[in-house]
């Protein structure tokens, strides 16, 4: 009965050894290897079997290099991380690369063999536009509230001193001339009222002389 169940294990162990490099070789030997591009200057890359074409399941050891067009710069190498965005087969760096364009080179070399390539160019990305802030009365920013400043109004201690200062307006011509024509008016008025009462006067001398005369002629 031992020996039965020792012979048993014995093939179910063979029959794991034969299995375990058949499903290891069910993909294929190759790997397929897209670079797609870039995403705020990180590298990505699809990375699938190339026979049937499923994604990799196990770690991808990749390495990343840049050069410029130009070849005066160089970047890497890097290594590749799984991409949350692209999923399964998707692939990126942890790095990014500078505004430029750039011709990108991945190696793969587990769990299989593979390679691609491609130029890929990484734009100039423009600083965010800051907020308007708000102005004030005398055309300065009002960076701390940023809003529409309140206009500060003139104080009535301000136009008091204006007015009784020594550089104060002088009163219209108006009425300076309508202050003067009333002194006019009543200095004539008074010139007229002397003038009747003299003539009054002369003409109740005239008249007691002559009944005055009128009665040494009678008598």
């Amino acid at each position: 009965m031992r020996i039965r169940i020792a012979l048993s294990a014995t093939l179910a162990a063979l029959g794991l050894m034969f299995l375990l490099p058949a499903a290891a070789h069910a993909h294929g030997d190759t790997l397929k290897v897209v670079v797609t591009g870039q995403r705020t200057g990180h590298v990505t890359a699809d990375i699938t079997w190339e026979n049937d074409g499923d994604a990799v399941d196990e770690t991808v050891a990749a390495t990343v290099n840049a050069v410029s067009v130009d070849g005066s710069r160089t970047m890497g190498p890097w290594r590749l991380v799984r991409d949350p965005a692209v999923a399964p087969a998707g692939w990126t760096t942890a790095e990014a690369l500078p505004p430029g364009t750039w011709k990108v080179s991945v190696e793969v070399g587990f769990p299989a063999l593979g390679k691609g390539e491609l130029e890929v160019g990484v734009p100039v990305v423009d600083p965010a536009p800051t907020t308007g802030a708000g102005t004030t009365a005398t055309g300065t920013t009002d960076s701390a509230t940023g809003g529409t400043p309140a206009v500060s109004a003139p104080t009535p201690a301000s136009a008091s001193a204006s007015g009784s200062g020594s550089d104060a307006a002088p009163a219209p011509s108006g009425t300076q001339a309508a202050s003067g024509g009333e002194g006019a008016a009543v200095w004539w008025t008074t010139a007229g009222v002397a003038a009747t009462a003299l003539a009054g006067a002369g003409v109740g001398l005239l008249l007691r002389r002559r009944r005055m005369r009128g009665a040494c002629r009678t008598s």
